[in-house]
């Protein structure tokens, strides 16, 4: 984990996140990359795109603006002696990020988020959501400031198919990563309902080829998988959330939605996700 990437907007949220970047980093020696999108009004955006040599005023004075929050940030205790790097992009932040990606060979994103619910997350999503759903590398979302080494408990949802042992083993890495431990999660609901015999038999062929120590299985009954997910890491007082994304996009992401974006958008624990 030798390159992390910080979408910030400098909100507390994206401060929250960068902390827990800072004790990854410093634990593993990594640089933190921090990006911040610089949305520009259309016709700016239009001018730079056209190849023009000299930036707008308006573009100049948004571009020192965005200098001096970093500044200003970079003041702060807990960064110093950090190797970071500040990023701006004026791309969309699906792109922005995606292009960071790529060039600085990020191995992980960790993001701050408030998240949505309501009118506001069917018309509007959160921008942690968007990255989740895009996002090739694993994606840790954060909500408030954490200790990331404090957590013990780390609950990881999966249905215990073939597509989801890569993951399961990149969690269980995680997991070793922050001394926390493992709990596979098997959700029970009306709609799925499966004997536990045939659920117990199912995650123990499963799991014979998988090959990690340090777990425990779980099967949870509940009326659906995003609230048997939330109860059972509240009773057991987990400190942090996984899932993996198949990161649906357009018409079939509108019908089918992704629990992977609703467990962002609703915990209020952090949340780690692995593209499939």
């Amino acid at each position: 984990m030798k390159h992390i990437l910080v979408p910030t907007d400098f909100s507390k949220q994206a401060d929250s996140a960068l902390k827990v970047a800072v004790q990854m980093a410093k634990k593993h020696n990594s640089k933190i990359f921090l990006l911040h999108i610089l949305e520009l009004p259309v016709h700016l955006t239009d001018l730079m795109s056209s190849g023009t040599t000299a930036p707008a005023p308006e573009a100049i004075f948004l571009m020192k603006h965005t200098h001096n929050k970093f500044e200003k940030l970079m003041q702060q205790d807990f960064l110093q002696n950090i190797d970071l790097e500040e990023i701006v992009s004026f791309s969309d932040i699906r792109s922005g990020i995606t292009e960071n990606i790529k060039k600085h060979d990020i191995d992980i994103i960790i993001m701050g988020s408030h998240g949505s619910e309501g009118l506001e997350e069917i018309f509007i999503g959160s921008n942690a959501e968007k990255i989740v759903r895009t996002s090739d590398k694993p994606v840790l979302v954060i909500k408030e400031d954490r200790d990331i080494f404090s957590i013990s408990d780390f609950v990881y949802a999966t249905n215990f198919d073939d597509e989801d042992k890569t993951n399961i083993k990149a969690a269980h890495a995680f997991a070793q990563e922050i001394d926390a431990k493992l709990h596979l999660l098997w959700i029970n609901t009306p709609n799925n309902f499966k004997t536990t015999a045939t659920t117990e038999e199912k995650m123990n062929l499963f799991m014979a080829d998988v090959g990690i120590e340090n777990y425990s299985l779980n099967i949870y009954n509940d009326l659906t998988v995003e609230k048997g997910i939330l109860n059972f890491s509240k009773n057991i007082n987990a400190g942090l959330i996984g899932i993996s994304t198949h990161g649906r996009k357009g018409i079939s992401h509108f019908i089918n939605g992704s629990l992977s974006e609703d467990l962002v958008n609703h915990a209020k624990r952090p949340v780690i996700t692995f593209k499939i």
